[in-house]
């Protein structure tokens, strides 16, 4: 089959970037032909994507842009005419290539893979400014909690385009049963597909270290919660000195965090490594006795609890969220109410006093159990039985 991939290539990747790099590989692995289009907002797929729509990281730009990107219409039309596409799988949208992508394909029918909150959320995370998940449909309480009133004005326009761009999918699917419920709230009926989790284990190890260490790999934005991490892990040292933890990841957040980790506690307790390659994940993760993932926001997936489970590792994360989902409490992890830093101090104890994961390793069917739902295999298998469907005409 002649697939088009389409999506937002943002400039700081995340999960669905690392998601369409998996399938522009192992797609035409699998005899698929496979063509990207993407914006010029970020890295363009580090230059390789075959399609490229010209956008604009300015906001005076994108007050237009993000409505209606006449550019990546046309860019739309373009790969349609020179690719001549069976479908079109379209992933992040509402950022950059605007709804007015979803308008470019025509008769050639569409699957949507939502991949976060943004068709449904100006700010993107369902989060409210007081930390606190949001449970209110888009509309005016947008105005009096979380945007200007010029903000608001302008996305009235944009949320109308997007609802009405929506039902052009001939199937719409999601990575997470939370992400189903909260966008069938807001109207939107997705299927559940898991994605693939292809952990590298060549050459990893889990050697814990010999006291207590704990590590978050996160962003380091507001959502993520890592603040609340930092207050927890503080009163931690209080009755554990020796233990460590480290934070691997970079964000608009890290000066700050850094200035509250000194005041927290001593230096060697608290290490930030800043942003690393995923190649190196096994680096971080050898000696840890538990991966901490402390967001706020209801997480789509949360790609980072799989990844530390499937290596042995237990995670100890939010309860509200897609990074639950992975997580079998007392076989594989713990969960705490998202920003309850005494339920997350309480963990955090447990473990290192070995009330809890003695030897710091998940159960051996809790981790057999993840790997099977999340076996790249079985998602390809699934996705191209749903590409056939689209393509059919006969939806997903």
């Amino acid at each position: 089959m002649r697939i088009l991939q389409v999506t937002d290539w943002n400039p700081s990747p995340g999960g669905s970037e690392a998601y369409v790099a998996w399938l522009l590989a192992a797609l035409p692995r699998a005899g698929h032909d496979v063509r990207l289009l993407t914006s010029n907002a970020g890295s363009a797929a580090d230059g390789n994507a075959d399609f490229v729509a010209p956008a604009s990281r300015h906001p005076a730009a994108q007050v237009f842009l993000q409505v209606i990107n006449p550019f990546a219409y046309a860019t739309g039309r373009r790969a349609l005419r020179e690719f001549q596409p069976d479908l079109v799988h379209v992933h992040l949208f509402a950022y950059h290539l605007s709804p007015a992508v979803l308008r470019a394909f025509g008769k050639t029918p569409f699957l949507l893979t939502v991949h976060d909150y943004k068709p449904i959320c100006p700010t993107g995370t369902k989060l409210l400014p007081n930390a606190r998940l949001c449970t209110t449909p888009a509309g005016p309480v947008c105005r009096n909690t979380c945007l200007g009133n010029l903000h608001w004005l302008r996305d009235q326009v944009r949320y109308a385009f997007i609802r009405k761009c929506l039902p052009l999918a001939a199937a719409t699917h999601v990575c997470s049963e939370t992400m189903a419920t909260i966008l069938r709230a807001h109207g939107t009926h997705p299927t559940v597909l898991p994605i693939p989790v292809p952990v590298d284990t060549t050459g990893f190890v889990h050697q814990p270290a010999a006291h207590p260490h704990f590590v978050c790999v996160s962003r380091l934005e507001p959502e993520k919660g890592v603040e609340v991490l930092l207050h927890a892990f503080a009163r931690v040292l209080a009755a554990h000195p020796t233990a460590r933890l480290r934070i691997v990841g970079d964000g608009s957040l890290r000066p700050s965090l850094q200035a509250l980790a000194h005041s927290l506690a001593p230096p060697q307790a608290i290490e930030f490594t800043g942003r690393q390659p995923g190649s190196a994940i096994n680096r971080w993760l050898t000696d840890a006795w538990a991966l901490v993932a402390p967001s706020l926001w209801a997480e789509p997936f949360g790609l980072v609890a799989p990844e530390a489970i499937l290596r042995g590792i237990p995670v100890v994360c939010s309860r509200t969220g897609g990074l639950a989902e992975s997580v079998v409490p007392g076989e594989s992890g713990l969960l705490f109410d998202n920003g309850n830093a005494d339920q997350l101090l309480a963990h955090l104890d447990a473990i290192a006093s070995r009330r809890v994961f003695p030897r710091q390793e998940c159960s051996a069917d809790a981790v057999r159990s993840l790997r099977e739902r999340h076996d790249p295999d079985l998602h390809l298998t699934r996705l191209t039985e749903l590409y056939r469907a689209v393509s059919a005409g006969t939806g997903g």
